[in-house]
Formats: structure tokens, C-alpha cells, sequence
């Protein structure tokens, strides 16, 4: 019988480009593994990305028409999977491909309209208008640098500790 495969809570920290998503999971990240909770990471980028580099024998023969290629080393793996026909990301699917034991949470940074759990980031200095935030019933908090009204916990976005202590919560809770 196959082994069944649960994958961890998945929790995508979102907002508009330049508000800090990058930079608080950079922060986060660390203060996770502190407090014991393995965190995995799926990035979403709108740019045409490659994790290879021409001239190396991977890249090469990847492009030769490989449809997945795995490139590993004693120290780690990554997997490269061609999807040319995809018209939509699947982030169901990719965190399906994370080792789950390995795993107690994925942080997500993008996927703002996926139907997973997320904190909504917000900062004045952007030009947006929090009234424009869409805070549907995925939205657990939201981490601002101004004070807001809405009907999540609001957490202190220049505060990477006391948003990590709420994931920890959160994670518990799951």
C-alpha cells in the first residue's frame, strides 16, 4: 500500500510588491527554527526563472528535452520540472513535492488569491491604500507598519518576533 502523503500547513505571506515580503521571511524563517517549527519555503515569481546556468552539463541537458531533471550533491537536490502547458500554477501541487518529514509548515510568499491560510502585509511607505487589502476568509492577521481597523489580529510588520510567536500559535493549532 503507498504511503499517504500529508502535506504541512501551508501559510502564504502576501502583499504588494515592494512591501517586504522577501525581507520578513528572512527574518522569519530563523526565529521559526528557534522555536522548533521546520519551515519550508514555495516562492512564486511572475519572472522567467532558472535555477541552472548555461554551459553546465545539467542545463545542457535539460534543454536537451529532459522533462524533469534532478541536479544533487551531498549537501542538496533540486528538481527542475519543464511546464510549458501549465496555464496556472498548482500550489497544492508543488507543496506536494516537499518532504513532508522533514516539514512542520510551508511558508508561501505570493499566491495572494490561493485558498490557503495567509498573513496580508501592509506598508504606508507603498502608495496603496489599505481599504484596497482584499481580507477574505483565509486571512488569519495582518502585519502592518501603521495601526489598522479590521477583523484580524493586526501584528506589528517591524516586529519579525511577535509575528513568528503567531505563526508558532498558529502551527499549534493545526
Amino acid at each position: 500500500m503507498a504511503e499517504k502523503r500529508i502535506t504541512p500547513p501551508l501559510l502564504a505571506i502576501s502583499a504588494w510588491s515592494g512591501t517586504g515580503k522577501t525581507t520578513l521571511l528572512k527574518q522569519l524563517i530563523p526565529l521559526l527554527l528557534d522555536k522548533g517549527i521546520r519551515p519550508g519555503l514555495i516562492k512564486h515569481t511572475h519572472h522567467d526563472m532558472d535555477v541552472d546556468k548555461p554551459g553546465k552539463d545539467s542545463y545542457e541537458l535539460r534543454k536537451a528535452g529532459a522533462a524533469q531533471t534532478i541536479v544533487a550533491s551531498q549537501k542538496r537536490w533540486a528538481l527542475m520540472t519543464e511546464t510549458p502547458e501549465e496555464p496556472n500554477l498548482d500550489l497544492h501541487y508543488l507543496a506536494s513535492r516537499m518532504d513532508n518529514r522533514k516539514l512542520d509548515l510551508i511558508l508561501v510568499e505570493g499566491f495572494k488569491h490561493e485558498a490557503v491560510a495567509k498573513i496580508l502585509l501592509f506598508r504606508q511607505e507603498t502608495g496603496h491604500q489599505a481599504e484596497a487589502l482584499e481580507i477574505d476568509r483565509h486571512v488569519i492577521a495582518m502585519a502592518s507598519d501603521v495601526p489598522l481597523t479590521v477583523s484580524v489580529p493586526v501584528l506589528d510588520l517591524n516586529n519579525a518576533e511577535d509575528i513568528a510567536d503567531f505563526i508558532y500559535e498558529w502551527v499549534e493549532l493545526q
